[in-house]
């Protein structure tokens, strides 16, 4: 027996029986031909899947939920209170806008006064380096 969200449904394998015979040892074949799914159907399953499914919409964790900054953050995102993920695009939208990528490596990043602020006051951060750097600033 199965329980889902308060709904029963039972399934088990049936074997077809051969007919009956005088004989005393009645046997099944186990081929699986001869075998089939039955599922019994409750009233509570059939009344659930007729109506339409009301689904809860689940608030965001993790990196996905909404987090307040600090001020430094603010000035380059634009937003006190902003999902991690947002803010590592915009960051990047940022970089990209006033082209702070070194020419040579474009896997560098030439911070500005704004992006040392962020950044630990290093000149040139790697960009595996930027979402562990912007860590602290997640209040």
């Amino acid at each position: 027996m199965a329980l889902s969200t308060g709904i029963f449904s039972t399934s088990f394998l049936c074997a077809k029986t051969a007919p009956f015979r005088s004989s005393p040892s009645l046997r099944v074949s186990p081929h699986p031909a001869n075998l089939r799914l039955v599922r019994a159907v409750t009233s509570a399953t059939a009344a659930s899947s007729s109506e339409p499914s009301t689904t809860k919409v689940r608030e965001p964790r993790g990196i996905m939920k909404p987090r307040p900054v600090s001020p430094e953050m603010q000035d380059v995102v634009g937003e006190p209170v902003i999902p991690r993920t947002q803010a590592l695009k915009r960051i990047w939208a940022y970089i990209k806008e006033r082209d702070l990528q070194d020419p040579q490596d474009k896997k560098v990043i030439i911070c500005d006064e704004k992006l040392k602020k962020i950044f630990a006051g290093k000149d040139r951060v790697g960009f595996l380096e930027i979402a562990k750097l912007i860590g602290p600033h997640f209040l």
